[in-house]
């Protein structure tokens, strides 16, 4: 146990003195995680510009329950230039143009942006089937109830801090892992440290505890700097992350060790390892979701650690999923680090 904490005290004190592996371990993906929480905090929804030009009743004469919910929805300012506002629509500085002709409602929109427009054309079609409906004086026989699946509390910050922590802490595994692999065996203290009275796994275990400690450092700033900055709010069983980025910590430190066992020089190492987790993180939604992307990304995340490490920081996070959602994922990268691990065993050298 001395020579453990010995080891380990000073590989701990080695990455907080290396200023550069600090700096792309915490401070780079903090950097991402307050760029977003930035751009998408207190984010409302998105209303459409419209210009009204006259008089229009469906809208002027409109409900007051029903104005509020059109007010959520779109953004009207009047004018009596109806040119200059079709020009407005063309240039993009509104959605959309609306005069009212007799009992017909004009909309003029531009299909530069097929989102907007669509959401501008379902809203005006809603319009005049409820005033069309009222003109008959009937009472509709259907009604509609939305609501979201996440409590009210739910902000976008919530879904880029797993992502964006669980990308900081395959970084920091990896490229922790093959550069110091490189560096020692290339000074040659991996031979003295064979050499020295001082058990194998000793010297394995100081490195895999100060990884370890290196990601819940990780973890406790981003989630600190989430919930002090941007409002970020932990729900459900939050504290199995610690679990979570246990496994994932030996995971990557697996794919580091394998990058430091083929690599002969530092700057190889780091582009191994650059060359696997950067394209992991894209690929995994660390950020952005996939729900849009082709099948055959999905079905290749499916494969990538990093993938399961941020679908079981989402679900104890966020989702207010109980303990058991992160036992699959736990188990993945365990296996994952255990195939890895015994590859890179047949690969590794303790000389040049």
């Amino acid at each position: 146990m001395r020579a453990f904490r010995s080891l380990a005290r000073a590989m701990l004190k080695g990455f907080f003195r290396d200023k550069m592996a600090f700096f792309f371990a915490v401070i780079f993906p903090l950097m991402f995680l307050v760029l977003f929480g930035g751009i998408f905090t207190d984010q409302g929804a998105s209303r459409s510009d419209v210009i009204q030009i006259g008089a229009v009743s469906v809208l002027d004469d409109a409900p007051r329950a029903v104005r509020a919910a059109l007010d959520e929805s779109l953004d009207v300012t009047r004018s009596s230039d109806e040119q200059d506002a079709l020009e407005q629509v063309r240039k993009g500085d509104a959605d959309a143009v609306i005069r009212q002709d007799g009992d017909r409602l004009v909309v003029r929109y531009s299909q530069a942006d097929q989102v907007q427009a669509a959401t501008v054309r379902g809203t005006f079609e809603a319009i005049v089937q409820s005033a069309n409906l009222a003109e008959t004086g009937q009472v509709p026989r259907f009604s509609l109830t939305t609501d979201q699946v996440e409590d009210d509390s739910l902000k976008s910050i919530q879904y880029y801090t797993p992502g964006l922590m669980g990308w900081a802490i395959a970084s920091g595994a990896t490229f922790g892992a093959a550069t110091n692999l490189v560096v020692w065996r290339r000074n040659g203290l991996l031979r003295r440290l064979r050499l020295a009275p001082i058990p194998t796994r000793s010297v394995v275990l100081a490195r895999v505890a100060v990884s370890i400690a290196i990601a819940i450092v990780q973890a406790a700033i981003f989630v600190g700097v989430g919930v002090a900055l941007f409002g970020l709010r932990l729900t459900g069983s939050w504290p199995m992350i610690v679990p979570l980025l246990v496994c994932g910590t030996l995971a990557f430190m697996a794919i580091g060790l394998l990058a430091g066992a083929v690599a002969r020089s530092e700057e190889a190492a780091v582009g191994i390892a650059n060359f696997v987790v950067l394209p992991m993180a894209f690929l995994s939604g660390s950020f952005f979701p996939l729900d849009g992307a082709p099948g055959y990304v999905t079905a290749i995340s499916k494969v990538l650690p990093l993938k399961h490490l941020n679908d079981g920081m989402l679900d104890t996070m966020v989702r207010g999923e109980g303990p058991s959602s992160a036992v699959v994922p736990m188990l993945i990268l365990l296996g994952f680090a255990v195939v890895v691990t015994a590859v890179a065993s047949r690969l590794f050298r303790w000389d040049d």
